[in-house]
């Protein structure tokens, strides 16, 4: 172990001291940047602890860890401040999270600004739509944003019903996904399905694949009828993504209209998403004989 390190020890070990005895000074500013600092040791453990210390400090700790996550040098403190701020949860640092996550080059850094951004909740959801329907949001920070809201969920369940009247097909489709967890959550929310069944007919290709995905890893059986309906939809991917959402449903009763539409079929890759489709109904079919 180096002086450093050693220091470095001794500072996690009287910080948490004080804060086991109540005695932390909350105010001081230098201390707190110190354990900052600590983020970037190079032993993991060390930086976890120094990062637990500074999510029970909580808000005091909030501005430094916000200028430490869009300013510091080092990329790992860079990474932990992120990680940090996602046990503290605080609405103000929002927009610095959403600025972390477009305009660092750090993946990693990106990664703890949109888990932060999950944590803290029903305040990331509007940032997270807009940068959804942006233009300038790349597909990896789209799906981040994604990913967020789909975490988030049933905490901001009123205003994904409202960004679902969205004029952009990522905000919409994203929606589609958030509104699938809560029906992992109840599957007795016949509000939620029924938005994902009436997805199958948006005006978007990417939301239309999107709902039938998410209706197919539900294994919705009510949504059968309006899947077979898109075996015959004018766009190669919703064709596909209606195929493999009734492959997953395993309703048998599809059967025919698969085997109808691969007849069909003029694009070779999906005719073979179809027959894989056919293929995994009938193994279901011969196992289902021995039952």
């Amino acid at each position: 172990m180096t002086v450093d390190q050693a220091q470095t020890d001794k500072l996690l070990a009287i910080v948490n001291q004080q804060i086991e005895q109540k005695s932390f000074n909350y105010d001081d500013q230098r201390l707190i940047a110190q354990m900052i600092e600590g983020l970037g040791d190079t032993r993991g453990l060390v930086r976890l602890g120094f990062a637990e210390a500074l999510g029970k400090v909580g808000k005091p700790a909030v501005k430094p860890l916000i200028d430490a996550l869009l300013n510091h040098d080092n990329v790992v403190v860079r990474r932990a401040a992120g990680k940090t701020l996602t046990l503290i949860e605080d609405p103000e640092a929002v927009p610095h999270l959403i600025y972390a996550l477009l305009h660092d080059q750090d993946t990693v850094v990106q990664g703890s600004a949109i888990g932060a951004l999950a944590r803290t909740g029903e305040a990331a959801v509007t940032p997270l739509l807009q940068v959804l329907a942006s233009p300038d949001s790349s597909e990896s920070h789209k799906g981040h944003a994604a990913w967020a809201l789909a975490f988030i969920g049933a905490k901001a369940e009123a205003q994904l019903y409202s960004a679902y009247q969205s004029d952009s097909p990522e905000v919409r489709a994203a929606v589609v996904g958030a509104i699938a967890k809560l029906v992992e959550e109840n599957r007795q929310d016949t509000k939620a399905l029924n938005l994902l069944v009436k997805s199958l007919e948006d005006d978007a290709s990417n939301v239309r694949s999107e709902a039938a995905a998410v209706l197919g890893n539900l294994k919705y059986q009510a949504a059968v009828p309006k899947l077979v309906e898109l075996l015959n939809h004018s766009w190669g991917q919703t064709r596909s993504a209606a195929a493999l959402s009734l492959m997953k449903i395993g309703d048998r009763t599809c059967l025919d209209s698969l085997e109808m539409a691969v007849s069909q079929e003029d694009d070779q890759e999906i005719k073979k998403v179809m027959a894989l489709a056919i293929s995994m109904l009938n193994k279901q079919t011969d196992a289902d004989d021995w039952e």
